[in-house]
């Protein structure tokens, strides 16, 4: 179905009464995570990162299935309850971290379900609410908070030591310049509390100029990154999300999850090969082809999906986004690979 006929179908749907009087938030790559997770009349969906909609109400359209939607913003729950009343029963809402989505969908007296999707990150309408604390684009309270709780960014930089800072930044961020940024992140708080996001941008041209990168990214944006994974614990999420969708799926199930940034590609790259059975053998004079455990995901395509021209010339936030998915197969779920991947920086001195 391409993305013209299914608005059709959205704008049909949205005529009921109570539903949202305003035209849908169009979520990344939305074509092509419908054709791989193939909704089907019957079926039952886990939207696990639900933001503005988007994906729900999509699948809404796409077939007569039900939708179990998650996510962790209070904010966001609230925002859908005129969807899911227009849905009459089809959409279920559910607060909580898509970490804890096998116990989610459980106390829904559910066991089993027909497809995951998962967009991985922060949603276009937190990044747009300068009071959340996400864009440096936007002068508001150092917060980036996705549930709300917790410690926020300005706590995190105002209280951790210089060498953690800069592991952080270095190790969510991929900054090469984390020291430097650290340093200035010190240095400014000595002088007063860093409490605004105009505040952290501050501290970070002090360390690397105004001037853009040589990637053209803003100087500040490997810094904001960093401190909003660490502080939501954003890649233990999305290590426990692929395994909870994985004991969660029927066999032929389908898992679709669209990254945003390397870090978060790695793991979903690593789950997927791995569950296939396609990690390379430890050893060439030892190789151990065939004597694991059987594969649980089959591969529907080599690689990843990346988002078409048309699309980043409409959405520039699309250009990075990659989509991998899997079909479960009737194999038992397999080990977990939480250990093997590095989810925690070294907070101590990094030589």
């Amino acid at each position: 179905m391409n993305l013209n006929a299914l608005f059709t179908l959205i704008f049909r749907a949205m005529s009921v009464d109570n539903a949202p009087a305003e035209p849908p938030h169009v979520p990344v790559m939305l074509d092509q995570v419908l054709e791989t997770l193939a909704p089907r009349d019957g079926g039952l969906y886990v939207d696990g990162t639900f933001g503005a909609g988007g994906y729900s109400r999509a699948i809404l359209a796409a077939a007569d299935c039900r939708v179990i939607a998650i996510d962790r913003d209070p904010d966001a729950i609230a925002a859908g309850r005129a969807l899911a009343a227009a849905h009459a029963g089809r959409l279920i809402l559910v607060e909580g971290r898509f970490g804890d989505m096998l116990r989610l969908v459980e106390e829904q007296g559910i066991a089993a379900v027909d497809g995951v999707v998962i967009d991985i990150g922060v949603s276009s309408m937190q990044i747009d609410d300068a009071a959340r604390g996400f864009s440096f684009l936007r002068d508001g309270p150092l917060d980036m908070r996705m549930s709300q709780v917790g410690a926020s960014a300005a706590d995190i930089v105002n209280t951790l030591p210089q060498d953690a800072l800069s592991n952080i930044i270095y190790t969510f961020g991929e900054e090469p310049r984390s020291r430097a940024i650290a340093r200035a992140i010190v240095a400014s708080r000595s002088e007063a509390p860093i409490t605004t996001t105009a505040a952290l941008v501050r501290a970070v041209e002090k360390a690397v100029g105004r001037q853009r990168q040589q990637d053209r990214i803003h100087p500040a944006t490997r810094t904001f990154q960093a401190l909003r994974i660490h502080g939501n614990g954003e890649l233990e999420e999305l290590v426990a999300a692929l395994h909870a969708a994985e004991r969660l799926l029927v066999p032929g199930g389908r898992l679709v999850a669209v990254t945003f940034h390397s870090l978060e590609d790695r793991i979903v790259k690593r789950f997927f090969v791995d569950r296939a059975g396609r990690l390379p053998s430890a050893s060439r004079h030892m190789p151990d082809a065939g004597t694991g455990p059987a594969p649980s995901f089959a591969l529907p395509f080599k690689g990843h999906l990346g988002a078409t021209d048309v699309e980043i010339a409409r959405n520039p936030r699309a250009r990075s986004a990659k989509l991998r998915a899997g079909i479960r197969t009737d194999a038992p779920p397999m080990r977990s690979i939480a250990a093997e991947i590095a989810l925690r920086p070294n907070l101590a001195t990094r030589h």
